[in-house]
């Protein structure tokens, strides 16, 4: 999905390719972020930001899903005993201290480019949360409407699981939820090592790069061993899970060494660069198979010939002045049918309010929805970022 800005995009400086790819996540990894030291390597930092920033003056919109919280506070307090210590509780403490520096370092990076940024901590939990899904999914796609960076990471400090190497695995799986949330085109492993091989490279020095892969099978999966370095938490075996996540719900991924000059920004023209993953099925189809699937069956929102027209012909979100009604009941999150007087089924989309409060929005002004509920999601009784017509 392309937003209304990136479509009006500059186009590329000259003697250079367009952009094949406009909504990008990008996950830069520890291994990468600390250069293969103990601590953040702010000219690594300082390359990659200017990459983003650079897509960014062409339209591009990149998400940043970063690690390194935990060797910025192993840096802070390299003198104590806890700095050496390799426990989850330890790693908890150590991302605690070092989340403010490396959100600093990103932060002062970005300001040379005039990009302002915006934190998100999020957890497996936020994700797989209905209404926290929903609420990822509208923050970050507002921030790149406004033109901030997201810089996204890890909760380390609550999320367990992924300090132990048992769920995210080094934010791969994270970034790859992040490319499903806001539909990306692309989802980009930077890395410390150039992409998949025939074998370990580091045991095998005959082994060879392979540079595209059309589906995650069996044979894939074997090569993806899973080691872990030193320093980084996830390995090559996260890495695929995570292509194999964005693949099924038709964003493509690449795994590449993020050390490669303007690694970001060729990839982004479409250069082959690293090892690229197919998409195995396409936005829509992905988008709605899932909402088709989880629609709420004896529930659904009414709407005008006029709120018709808009969603089908215009690409419009459902405002309340052309709700007519309500049928059954559903909450705020929940995938709801949208029909049309004669019944006739014409989108799913995530309903932004519960269908009592939708009942007192029907037929309302858009403006006038503080004033009914004394509160507001949005404007939008479904957003059309959050809908699939049929």
């Amino acid at each position: 999905m392309t937003t209304d800005s990136a479509q009006s995009s500059p186009s590329a400086p000259e003697g250079q390719p367009p952009l094949r790819y406009r909504r990008i996540v990008a996950k830069a990894g520890t291994g990468l972020l600390t250069g293969g030291s103990d601590r953040l390597d702010l000219e690594v930092m300082a390359s990659l930001v200017g990459q983003i920033a650079r897509l960014y003056r062409q339209g591009a919109e990149v998400l940043l899903v970063t690690s390194g919280a935990v060797a910025a506070g192993r840096q802070i307090i390299a003198s104590t005993g806890i700095a050496k210590q390799k426990d989850a509780p330890s790693r908890q403490v150590l991302a605690a201290i070092g989340q403010g520096r490396l959100m600093n370092a990103y932060e002062q990076l970005f300001a040379w480019s005039g990009i302002p940024v915006a934190q998100a901590l999020l957890t497996r939990r936020d994700i797989a949360d209905r209404l926290g899904y929903l609420n990822i999914r509208n923050s970050l796609l507002a921030l790149l409407a406004l033109g901030v960076a997201p810089i996204i990471n890890e909760n380390d400090v609550v999320a367990v699981d992924e300090l132990e190497g048992e769920s995210f695995g080094d934010n791969d799986t994270l970034s790859a939820m992040v490319a499903n949330i806001v539909d990306a085109d692309a989802l980009v492993l930077l890395s410390d090592v150039a992409g998949l091989y025939t074998a370990d490279p580091h045991t095998h020095p005959g082994a060879t790069l392979i540079p595209h892969v059309d589906r995650i099978d069996a044979s894939v999966e074997n090569l993806a061993s899973g080691a872990l370095s030193e320093r980084s938490r996830g390995g090559m075996r996260t890495k695929v899970e995570a292509a194999r996540l964005a693949t099924a719900s038709g964003t493509c991924a690449f795994v590449c060494d993020g050390r490669e000059p303007n690694a970001l920004e060729r990839l982004a023209r479409g250069e082959s660069l690293g090892t690229m993953f197919s998409v195995t099925a396409s936005k829509l189809e992905s988008r709605e198979r899932w909402m088709l699937g989880v629609c709420a069956p004896n529930a659904g929102i009414v709407v005008d010939a006029g709120a018709e027209r808009a969603l089908r012909q215009q690409n419009r979100s459902l405002l309340p002045p052309g709700v007519r009604g309500v049928r059954g009941e559903f909450r705020r999150g929940e995938v709801v049918p949208i029909v049309n007087e004669a019944g006739e089924r014409l989108a799913a989309g995530i309903a932004n309010y519960g269908s009592d409060e939708v009942r007192r929005l029907a037929g309302k002004r858009s403006d006038r929805v503080q004033a009914e509920l004394g509160y507001t999601y949005g404007e939008e009784v479904v957003h059309r970022n959050n809908m699939v017509v049929v």
